[in-house]
């Protein structure tokens, strides 16, 4: 049985918009981690900095600074330094442009 190679998802045909799918994959592998994701949630609408996370998570600060880095890698994450405490909240300009993607990704299965 021979497969007819011509046709290809719409996802699949543009590089461009394929590659927007492979940092997507990043993104939810990232945003995937149970704790990233908690950061997130408390960072949503607010500005927390590495010992108040600390508090309002349970978790060691030296897990919750090893968290922010790599969101913070990938440009989730802004910091404003004030003083010697690095204040750390979401960078919604980001997160806008992945719900975009993932919207148009899912819409593909409607």
């Amino acid at each position: 049985m021979k497969i007819n190679c011509e046709k290809k998802a719409d996802c699949c045909v543009n590089k461009k918009l394929t590659e927007a799918y492979a940092d997507l994959a990043k993104f939810l592998r990232i945003i995937g981690d149970n704790n990233r994701l908690k950061i997130l949630c408390l960072l949503k609408d607010k500005e927390l900095y590495v010992e108040e996370l600390s508090c309002e998570l349970g978790l060691a600060q030296n897990l919750i600074s090893s968290h922010l880095k790599i969101l913070s890698a990938f440009n989730l994450l802004e910091i404003k330094r004030v003083g010697k405490k690095n204040y750390y909240h979401t960078n919604k300009e980001v997160f806008k442009k992945y719900n975009s993607l993932l919207s148009s990704f899912l819409k593909n299965y409607e």
